[in-house]
């Protein structure tokens, strides 16, 4: 019999080989689901992960990395600063939703006026809509002793039903000829997040993607509070002897990932996105759990992933034009990652026993 036995300490090698592992299965096995639909699986492979970066039409694509990785990587900095304290937020979603309806509302309401403070303005109002959304279920868990991870899942439910309602309503573009949408950002030049370099792909999010790397990284090597977040959720209990409190610790981690996911909803909708739409969401907030992960919620880590994820994301694209594969075998083929990264993990923890069966007897 195969029996799995704890390690004294997490493999460290492991830790680190997880990804890698988890990659190449997730290589292995989507070829396998796509010649199960009848697709060439080292076509199918190559699609998505050579073609964006060294195909024909790379020039283009190239781009479309920075523009696709920088709202995973922005959520996902956010959401690995409370699971490494044990703080589950997994309504980034809806908190990437509220940002944006905030931010757009916020330039929106100058519309047509020009000036330099309204992108600024836009910028606040989205982190603040991202930061009460996820204080919500951050309150009542401190407050009612209510699990996050229910309360900040079901309220993507609320966001995205918010969403509709603007496209419908309040934000409704008045000159749109009854269509449902707000009035598209990227033509309104004050309140528009331009690529900084023509062509480059950096826009403002990028820039904030980046800044949120480097703080995320400062903060859990260099600062007392990033300390209290390791150990919080490695010995809880010595963390409460070491005088932290946790609704401080709670509020804050809860915060602060709602308030990045904000901002990446704003910098998408006045960036690639242009305008508040009912089918707005693409489900970047979902996505960056998986990013968190793979990248060992480790800032750096994050910030491969992220890429990573935007090549998946680009190539799946790719794949679905140029092979006829399906979206929904795309989307399985990136929870795939999550899936064995998971399965790969527990190696880290645990290691593989041969038992015999009189032991057992």
């Amino acid at each position: 019999m195969i029996r799995f036995e704890k390690r004294p300490q997490p493999s460290r090698a492991l830790s680190l080989a997880t990804p890698l592992l988890a990659v190449l299965a997730t290589m292995i096995f989507g070829g396998l689901l796509f010649m199960a639909l009848g697709k060439d699986p080292v076509t199918s492979i190559v699609t998505i992960f050579w073609e964006p970066l060294f195909g024909e039409f790379a020039f283009y694509y190239r781009p479309q990395l920075l523009i696709k990785g920088a709202p995973l990587v922005l959520i996902a900095i956010g959401l690995s600063l409370g699971f490494k304290a044990g703080i589950w937020n997994i309504g980034a979603e809806g908190q990437y939703i509220i940002g944006a309806i905030f931010g757009a509302g916020a330039g929106l309401a100058f519309y047509p006026a020009e000036g330099w403070f309204i992108f600024p303005l836009m910028i606040l109002a989205g982190a603040f809509g991202g930061w009460i959304w996820a204080m919500i279920p951050g309150f009542l868990k401190v407050r009612f002793g209510t699990n996050e991870i229910l309360v900040s899942l079901m309220l993507v439910y609320v966001a995205e039903q918010f969403l509709a309602s603007m496209s419908l309503g309040l934000l409704k573009n008045p000159e749109g000829f009854g269509f449902p949408g707000s009035r598209n950002l990227q033509q309104y030049e004050p309140a528009h997040n331009a690529e900084l370099l023509a062509g480059s792909g950096m826009h403002w999010g990028v820039v904030a993607a980046l800044i949120a790397v480097i703080f995320a990284y400062v903060l859990l090597t260099k600062h007392r509070l990033g300390f209290a977040i390791r150990v919080t959720g490695e010995a809880p209990r010595a963390a409460r002897f070491s005088g932290v409190s946790p609704a401080r610790l709670i509020l804050f981690c809860m915060g602060l990932s709602g308030l990045l996911a904000g901002l990446a909803g704003m910098f998408e909708v006045s960036g690639p996105a242009g305008q508040i739409t009912i089918d707005f969401n693409v489900g970047y907030g979902f996505t960056a759990i998986i990013v968190a992960f793979l990248g060992r919620l480790h800032p750096i880590g994050i910030l491969l992933a992220g890429g990573l994820m935007a090549l998946t994301y680009i190539g799946g694209d790719i794949a679905q034009s140029n092979l006829g594969l399906p979206a929904a075998a795309i989307q399985v083929f990136q929870g795939m990652l999550l899936f064995f990264l998971l399965a790969f993990d527990i190696l880290t923890n645990y290691r593989l026993r041969r038992q015999h069966t009189a032991e057992t007897a």
